[in-house]
């Protein structure tokens, strides 16, 4: 089952020349200096200029339609013809659509479950469960679990004590239990909804959630398995010590949110949440949404194949399980109402940068398709004779180092990789791994223009030269796993 989003400005067969306001191209040579000169222009901007990468991206995109042809009608629309649709408002509105309503539940999900202590009782279940020895791998499961439904940074943020007192208890060093953390929060913010990345690709593809679920779960456990075994080797080799100044400042952020609940009227009861409560709540978008993917594959249409695709729907499972969060980790542990409106309206502040980013990313694909572009750039990568699945990958990891966002990255690559994808009839399966190959580039080798870089650095107090020692190749090991793995499985659902 597809969920077509809004169809973006139709290509036409050749670049459209007149009326342009610059022509300065012409054929397939003028075309890839465009897109060349496009690229260059948006790293420029992002790098040295240090514009906003909404901004850049915009800019971006309207040179390369004047460059390449387009008309300013055909780009901005007209005043006189309030029905006409621009290749900028169909390029914003067709992937937001869809990615805007995703984004935004699965970021109240995660707050209500981080406001409730949702993460606190997976780690020290999982702490009790696994023993001592094992703890490293009690909190990498613990950023696997907890990191679905919310963002990587605040997977930190939240989980950071939890480590710091692993570590202390044991006398050992913090890179055994923060890196098996933070592999697993980089997977599932890589690879798998309701995070920015995966799901802007999926609309910018047109693929259907339950494949990206599927091919992330397979392509990201080898990955993060690969990166724990990483995390142990690296772990037992360099000692860094807890930062005394971090767990300090940690206590005095849980206090201050515990007095934020109280002022909201979230007052926490003594008993913890049950662990089942929070992976039922995490585990119910995950298996709705794969529920109608399969069914939509093995069952002739039917009334219940319909209920099954309803409840199925991202829109209606996220909905589903942020009610679920709401009931059973809010309002029956003592919250009022009001609490859950404040805490779910402060979660959708910090997103509006992650969507205007994605929306500039549609109107990027917009154009390239638009001015005949990504045509051209699609018939070049295709004399060149790699696979379609490599040619992605190289692209997200080159932007990736070079200007630090992944969320840049994968929407860029999803428009410059688009037109490949349409020329061949690819099965859903297929492409949703071609997202996962995109993913993967996009988390290559983080280092000092990442902001996550620096994040786990100061976090976790460890030096530049060692972050780049422990964190850089662990998420090198992750792209490389995840990439392996997409473009073996491709093989055989091409």
């Amino acid at each position: 089952m597809s969920y077509p989003l809004a169809a973006p400005a139709p290509a036409p067969a050749a670049p459209p020349h007149t009326g342009g306001l610059l022509l300065l191209v012409d054929g397939t040579a003028g075309l890839l200096t465009v897109a060349a000169v496009g690229i260059a222009l948006l790293l420029f901007l992002i790098i040295k200029v240090r514009l906003q990468p909404f901004v850049a991206l915009l800019a971006v995109s309207i040179a390369v339609g004047l460059l390449a042809g387009l008309s300013v009608t055909e780009l901005f629309g007209t005043v006189q013809r309030s029905d006409a649709v621009s290749t900028i408002e169909s390029g914003m509105g067709g992937i937001l659509g869809h990615v805007a309503i995703i984004i935004g539940l699965g970021t109240m999900l995660g707050a209500v479950l981080e406001v409730s202590g949702g993460a606190e009782v997976l780690a020290s279940r999982l702490l009790a469960l696994f023993g001592e020895r094992r703890a490293p791998l009690a909190m990498g499961l613990t950023g696997l679990i907890f990191g679905i439904p919310v963002f990587f940074d605040v997977g930190i943020f939240v989980l950071a004590p939890i480590v710091y007192a692993a570590a202390k208890r044991s006398g050992r060093s913090i890179l055994l239990y923060c890196l098996p953390l933070l592999a697993g929060l980089s997977m599932t913010h890589a690879f798998l909804p309701p995070h920015p990345g995966p799901v802007a690709a999926a609309g910018l593809l047109h693929v259907d959630l339950g494949w990206v679920i599927l091919m992330g779960v397979v392509c990201g456990i080898p990955a993060v398995l690969a990166a724990w075994a990483y995390s142990a080797w690296i772990g037992h080799r360099l000692f860094v010590a807890v930062p005394q100044d971090m767990v300090e400042a940690a206590a005095e952020a849980k206090q201050a949110v515990l007095q934020e609940q109280r002022a909201s009227g979230a007052e926490p009861r003594e008993e913890p949440v049950p662990l089942g409560t929070v992976l039922a709540i995490i585990g119910t978008p995950l298996v709705l949404i794969l529920a109608a993917t399969f069914s939509s594959i093995a069952f002739d249409p039917s009334t219940g194949r319909s209920v099954v695709e309803f409840f199925g729907h991202p829109f209606v499972a996220l909905t589903i399980a942020l009610l679920l969060a709401y009931y059973l980790l809010g309002l029956r542990r003592g919250w009022s109402r009001k609490s859950l409106e404040t805490v779910s309206t402060a979660s959708l502040k910090p997103i509006g940068n992650i969507l205007l980013v994605v929306g500039a990313g549609g109107v990027f694909g917009a154009v390239l398709k638009a001015s005949g572009v990504a045509q051209a750039l699609s018939d070049t990568f295709h004399d060149v004779g790699l696979p379609v699945i490599v040619l992605s990958y190289l692209i997200s990891l080159v932007l990736r180092v070079a200007q630090g966002s992944a969320t840049v990255a994968i929407v860029t690559t999803a428009g410059i990789v688009a037109p490949l994808l349409s020329e061949g009839h690819h099965s859903q399966a297929f492409v949703a791994l071609v997202i996962m190959a995109v993913s993967a580039g996009s988390i290559f080798a983080s280092h000092v223009n990442d902001g996550g870089f620096w994040m786990v650095a100061k976090y976790f107090g460890i030096s530049e030269r060692d972050t780049l020692r422990t964190w850089t190749v662990l998420e090198s090991v992750l792209s490389l796993a995840g990439f392996a793995v997409a473009a073996v499985v491709s093989v055989f659902v091409s």
